[in-house]
């Protein structure tokens, strides 16, 4: 163990020290803190690691400042909370906060070895107070005579630590009383954590939860099979419900349901936890009920049992899954959550409840002084620990957002949400774009060929800027094809390892939002140098095939290549081209070549088996000056839509196999696996349903053209495109649009830790991304190893590490899951913008699903979809009959079934500001009498029910 003299105190003003170790911005020379009536002179801080660990949202406010963090404390911050370390990290490196990391642990003068018998902790505490004795001596050598006295002053919330500390001579304080002695900045108390152990009571209150199981205990049983370990996953419809998703390879218990308060017993959404599983006469179907939770009285536990007994109705065995209750706690998985506060309704409370925006995550009990302030204001809360006889977690309060409605406040509060990185990029990050002017030299011409003669061109939506990828079809002398698919060269601009590298990877994909992008890479990057534009040099990968007339490939070679593209089409573009005989210069032939393989390209791939499915996607028109959404509409796709995708296929493709056959053990592919048999219950069911009651009313339909057929990828394909109706025009959609719900997600893998490498829903053997290497991570890895694999780079050691890219390629799936939420939670927001003026608007709608008291339906006009409740407050609740079979819901004497086409009147409902919704009257068929019983409220919001949202 290395002991040094050399390692600086890091403050300014110190001339016995050498200059500071380069690690941090340093300490001031006079510190120039907040004024603290405990200690009124020039101080320091130096916290302990629990204090760091809880109160970091205290040590982030910009009013802390000048504060040392020792070694000690950060090894076992790093050791016991990565997002914690990853936070004190960034704020070590803030010139504006003045911490210093001090090396105590190899200074000469503050390291100390482990007594016998000393545990590692009280060890550590030694420590701790030996380095802030040795600062303040060490200041005392470096004033001067007339000026005040730095003091260090310890802020530790273990009282043992504290006392021992005080007997030594220290000068040490909780954090809660330095905190409340900072006179003139009294909002810094709402931000101090509530520390007391999360198991312990509050004073009052009956117990209400069992006792958590500790870990030790709990490791020991899930390693003798008594408990199960898994991931916790609240439900968005009933906050009584909740899955446990197991770790491992336990296949018959891979999901395990949780019901009722007790037996949830205060986990949270995504806390990974030990579960029980119940005797086989305990297990419960999942409910077909939508509960909120309404917090009206947070003591009144018995409505909850009301509420529990509404889930345990008759149900049909057939429908039991394997049941359980969480015993303990393994990993919390607290995140901030943005939500806006539920002010109490006693005067001069100083206790409110926070609403999350997140409805799988329960509301939240903080204390501030703030609360008329903070009112209508979107905030951010974070969750210190949850006792035993407290219906709620206790927290605090962190930071406010701004003004609950205001755009920019709701787009930052889907981002954080959404944990989407969108900070502006560093200049760390900066530092490694091109100069400008930018030019291609005669070293970027290595290991490339020059394609400018070719006529490329690019066909992309309205208003794109960062255009990926860029096509060309000529004829060859032999009387063949040559057919290129040309993608932007990102890899020759990023390379691997610097910081530009580490924040792509970091972002994993370009997210977007309804009227922003936030991008993966600089915007020097996405929408200039590798932005495939017309008319300039730009640097590409290209793919180029030789083909026959019929579409079959006779070669496929691979080069970095230069390219200058003759036109930046839109799809309605490129398609008025192809359509008019007056136009036949060479993009256009070029455009008509590619046109006519493609539509051979998909029926090969369509009797393959490939599926093709459909998902309500809508575009906004947005004023040019408010920026608000003017019109509403379903996206109109063009034979160039398919024409671009065909292509983008075929090298995907062909890349994989490129890469595959190079590097068997490295190569980041991609794959869809197929569905479990169980994924297709509902679809199923809903179209034998449906042929039945077209049978009924005689209309123009057999019964076998509904019968969906699941046990292949192609039986399914077929199945869907027989299922037809000449009465019924969208039920294919329909059908459609719900197996698209029966999907497994996409995702990236190694190959050297997977064998199934089969995209079901293009029905490839192996698949990759190769063709948008500007906005998806996984892309510019494939360009790094195609590059090597043809010669035209150089390896590293990252790229064959098939651990370290098996880790790569998690954090790329979480990325892209999460920005398709983010990007559906825009429409959502975007969508009540549009309704907001529009008053009352009637449209036609189709029920997609059945619940015990309400239906999910789908408005095609605007692809919104949203559940009517038919169980309303203060409201007469109708005669109900739900039939999981057919499946059907019965209103009085009304029987609704899924797929049926219904009316509603569509409005906004912001009486909830914070949960606004499409508020929606069932005009047709009149199922009460009354039509106001009826309502329907939109759940295409920020708070979709992602699992239910799978797109292809």
């Amino acid at each position: 163990h290395y002991l040094r003299d050399d390692i600086a105190c890091g403050a300014a003003a110190c001339r016995l020290c050498p200059p500071g170790n380069g690690s941090a911005p340093g300490l001031e020379a006079r510190p120039s803190g907040p004024a603290s009536s405990l200690c009124p002179g020039p101080h320091f801080l130096l916290p302990d690691t629990n204090l760091l660990l809880h109160q970091i949202d205290i040590l982030e406010d910009p009013v802390i400042k000048n504060v040392i963090v020792l070694q000690t404390v950060l090894q076992e911050v790093r050791n016991r909370s990565a997002p914690v370390y990853k936070r004190i990290r960034d704020v070590i490196q803030n010139p504006e906060k003045h911490f210093y990391s001090f090396t105590n642990e190899h200074h000469r003068e503050t390291y100390i070895e482990q007594k016998r018998g000393e545990t590692s902790n009280d060890r550590n505490d030694r420590a701790i107070r030996v380095a802030v004795k040795w600062y303040n001596e060490h200041l005392k050598k470096i004033e001067d005579e007339e000026e005040e006295k730095i003091q260090v002053i310890f802020l530790t919330n273990d009282r043992i630590n504290k006392e021992k500390a005080l007997e030594e001579g220290i000068t040490a304080y909780t954090c809660e009383e330095y905190i409340k002695s900072l006179t003139a900045n009294p909002e810094l108390v709402d931000r101090l954590a509530c520390v007391s152990d999360e198991g312990k009571e509050i004073e009052g209150g009956k117990i209400i939860f069992p006792e958590h199981i500790p870990l030790s205990k709990l490791q020991q049983g899930i390693k003798s099979g008594i408990y199960l370990q898994g991931t916790y996953r609240a439900n968005r419809e009933n906050y009584l419900e909740a899955t446990v998703w197991v770790h491992g390879d336990a296949e018959e218990n891979k999901e395990i349901i949780v019901q009722g308060l007790k037996h949830l017993n205060r986990a949270i959404h995504e806390d990974v936890v030990a579960v029980e599983l119940l005797a086989k006469d305990e297990w419960v179907a999942p409910s077909s009920v939508v509960l909120q939770d309404d917090g009206q009285n947070e003591e009144n536990i018995e409505n909850e049992e009301e509420k529990e007994n509404i889930l345990k109705t008759s149900i049909n065995k057939d429908m039991l899954r394997p049941t359980g209750r969480v015993v303990g706690i393994i990993k919390r998985n607290w995140r901030p959550y943005c939500g806006m506060l539920s002010k109490s309704q006693i005067k001069e409370a100083r206790r409110h409840l926070f609403t999350p925006a997140d409805r799988r995550i329960p509301r939240i009990r903080i204390e501030t002084r703030q609360a008329d302030t903070l009112e209508g204001q979107r905030i951010i809360v974070a969750i210190d620990g949850w006792p035993r006889n407290s219906r709620y977690p206790n927290g605090h309060f962190v930071k406010n957002l701004g003004s609950a409605g205001d755009k920019e406040t709701e787009t930052e509060v889907l981002l954080l949400e959404h944990d989407v990185p969108h900070q502006a990029f560093s200049q760390a990050v900066l530092s490694f774009l091109p100069k400008m002017p930018w030019s291609i030299t005669d070293e970027d011409m290595k290991h490339r060929e020059d394609l400018r003669h070719l006529n490329v061109c690019s066909v992309d939506p309205p208003g794109c800027t960062d255009i990926d990828d860029a096509l060309h079809c000529r004829e060859l002398g032999n009387g063949n094809l040559e057919v290129g698919v040309h993608i932007a060269d990102v890899s020759h601009f990023i390379r691997p390892g610097n910081a530009l590298d580490e924040e792509s990877v970091k972002r994993g994909t370009t997210v977007y939002l309804c009227e922003k992008r936030i991008d993966m890479v600089p915007e020097l990057l996405s929408s200039n140098l590798c932005s495939l534009r017309s008319n300039v040099d730009r640097l590409a990968f290209s793919c180029i095939w030789e083909m026959n007339h019929e579409a079959e490939i006779l070669k496929t070679r691979f080069t970095k290549s230069v390219i200058n593209s003759k036109a930046s089409l839109t799809y309605a573009e490129a398609q008025m081209r192809i359509d008019s005989a007056a136009m036949n210069d060479d993009i256009t032939t070029s455009l008509r070549g590619l046109n006519r393989l493609a539509k051979i390209l998909k029926k090969k791939r369509i009797d393959n088996g490939a599926l093709t499915l459909a998902s309500p996607e809508v575009r906004f028109h947005m004023d040019s000056e408010t920026h608000d959404p003017i019109d509403l509409q379903t996206k109109e796709l063009k034979e160039t839509n398919s024409m671009v995708e065909e292509f983008m296929l075929l090298a995907n493709i062909s890349v994989a196999q490129k890469i595959y056959d190079e590097f068997p053990e490295f190569a980041l592919l991609r794959k869809h696996p197929a569905p479990p048999p169980s994924n297709y219950d509902i679809l199923v069911k809903a179209a034998k349903s449906k042929a039945r009651m077209l049978d009924l009313f005689s209309f123009l339909l057999s019964f076998q053209n509904l019968e969906i057929k699941t046990d292949s990828a192609k039986a399914l394909a077929e199945s869907l495109d027989k299922a037809e109706s000449p009465t019924f025009p969208y039920l294919n959609t329909l059908l459609r649009i719900l197996t698209t719900r029966c999907m497994m997600q996409a995702v990236y893998f190694c190959s050297g830790m997977d064998n199934d490498f089969h995209h079901y829903g293009l029905a490839s053997p192996i698949y990759t991304h190769f063709t948008s290497p500007i906005r998806r991570y996984a892309d510019i890895i494939v360009h790094r190893l195609l590059a090597v694999a043809i010669g035209a780079d150089s390896t590293y050691p990252e790229l064959t590490d098939k651990h370290k890219l098996a880790e790569m390629c998690k954090n790329l799936n979480y990325r892209h899951k999460m920005a398709q939420y983010a990007q559906r939670a825009s429409v959502a927001f975007h969508t009540q913008l549009f309704f907001k003026t529009k008053g009352i608007v009637n449209e036609d709608a189709y029920i997609l699903f059945v619940r015990k008291n309400a239906i999910v339906v789908l408005i095609p006009r605007y692809g919104l979809e949203g559940t009517v409740f038919f169980e309303e407050k203060d409201k007469p609740t109708p005669k109900l009959e739900y039939n999981s079979e057919v499946p059907s819901l019965t209103v009085e004497d009304t029987t609704l079934c899924v797929f049926d086409k219904v009316k509603v009147n569509i409005m906004l409902d912001d009486s909830n500001i914070q949960h606004q919704k499409m508020r929606m009257v069932l005009v047709e068929p009149k199922v009460l009498g009354n039509d106001t019983h009826a309502s329907l409220s939109a759940e295409k919001s920020s708070k979709d029910e992602p699992e239910k949202k799978k797109k292809k």
